[in-house]
């Protein structure tokens, strides 16, 4: 059975999606989406399997900041919109790894691609 997981860093301003599939075992950008409702098409779209969303933790904080709390919202209202299991994952860094890469793709698409490699190497796929 091929798995499709894809990847999102929920920015202020663009969602950042990334992909992987089973088959091709390799980390793509999937583009850049402006809200949920395209994020949720795209889902479709792709027959995906598995959402990783990046969350903001905080370095020295135990509390909840703003951008957890708005990535957290976001989330509620994804999981509410589709039926996919939503798995989030520390994206901590992954804006300086992203701006470390080099090609075309955004930033949003490469700090994606971070957090679904990061994910992927963490479960060992």
């Amino acid at each position: 059975m091929i798995m499709n997981i894809l990847a999102i860093d929920y920015g202020t301003k663009r969602i950042g999606l990334a992909k992987w599939n089973s088959t091709a075992k390799v980390v793509l950008p999937a583009g850049v989406v402006e809200n949920i409702e395209q994020t949720v098409e795209l889902i479709k779209i792709n027959n995906i399997d598995l959402l990783v969303i990046g969350m903001p933790y905080a370095l020295n904080s135990q509390t909840d900041n703003a951008n957890m709390i708005r990535v957290k919202n976001f989330i509620i209202k994804l999981s509410e919109l589709t039926q996919i299991k939503i798995e989030v994952f520390d994206e901590r860094f992954s804006s300086q790894q992203a701006d470390k890469m080099g090609g075309t793709v955004s930033r949003d698409e490469k700090s994606a691609m971070v957090i679904l490699q990061n994910y992927l190497d963490k479960k060992n796929f």
